[in-house]
């Protein structure tokens, strides 16, 4: 066994593993239907139904086949949205029907990696690395497009590294984790970038914040103090607070990291979410 796709239930606080294998999984999904997970592995998307005994299946992704762990569904359960560096050469956007087909080039600029759909179906947000002035190397801000593609908006400066937007299900603030207060916390800011706020002020190194359905709770990922950007097969915890940063609470410690929680995972009824573990090397 390599990976594990499990469920934490919230209010029983219990875990159940969903599927074993000897394959790299990452970064699974919950259909707005709660029926079934999508996740990448070996640079393809898979589906796996959830009933018993299911096996995944591949997702037509086309040329696609280089996807890493940034993808999703829209709102309205009809598309995919994923990042993969077939045709050029470094992580770049791109949508299709959820049940397969030919991806749609959404993103001109890369590396862009997808983490974000706003409630209403119309824009994406996503981190990208891009050479700014007075910068002497490309940093990662967060930008906002036209999910038919279009100009990006940048919507943070300041720090090294902004990365992980989520939408709140309101559309009133995107939560995103970044360095820009000299260590790597959890932040939110309305849609246009405005307003920022720092939500996490403890020694943890914070990524990747998703709020809930029902918009009570965030679910994130938490490193020890000093870990330099998010790595794979590490200690890390997976930690949940109040909508409004109160009650921070460590719901599991795991072996993880990297592709454990990169994307929105929580079931649609806000019980439970998914997230990936990993076997500990000998």
């Amino acid at each position: 066994m390599k990976s594990e796709l499990c469920i934490f239930d919230v209010p029983s606080a219990t875990v159940m593993t969903v599927w074993r294998t000897g394959m790299l999984i990452e970064a699974p999904n919950w259909s707005r239907d709660g029926k079934f997970m999508i996740f990448n592995g070996e640079g393809l998307i898979w589906r796996l139904e959830l009933v018993e005994d299911a096996e995944p299946e591949q997702v037509d992704t086309g040329f696609a086949v280089n996807c890493n762990n940034d993808h999703g569904i829209s709102p309205d359960g009809k598309t995919l949205v994923i990042s993969d560096k077939t045709e050029a050469g470094a992580s770049c956007i791109y949508t299709l029907p959820l049940d397969g087909g030919m991806p749609k080039r959404v993103t001109a600029n890369v590396p862009s990696y997808w983490h974000g759909w706003s409630p209403d179906g119309e824009t994406l947000v996503y981190a990208g690395q891009r050479p700014q002035s007075g910068q002497q190397e490309a940093v990662f801000d967060i930008y906002a497009m036209p999910v038919t593609g279009g100009k990006e908006t940048r919507l943070t400066d300041g720090g090294r590294y902004h990365d992980g937007p989520d939408y709140t299900p309101d559309g009133e603030w995107i939560w995103f984790n970044s360095d820009r207060g000299g260590t790597m916390d959890l932040w939110r800011m309305r849609p246009d970038g405005g307003a920022k706020q720092q939500m996490t002020h403890d020694e943890r190194v914070n990524w990747f914040p998703h709020p809930s359905p029902d918009g009570g709770r965030i679910v994130y990922l938490a490193y020890e103090e000093g870990v330099d950007g998010h790595p794979r097969d590490h200690e890390v915890e997976l930690r949940m607070m109040d909508a409004d940063g109160a009650n921070v609470t460590t719901l599991i410690a795991l072996f993880g990291g990297q592709g454990s929680i990169n994307v929105p995972s929580w079931s649609p009824d806000s019980r439970r979410f998914a997230f990936m573990r990993y076997a500990r090397q000998a």
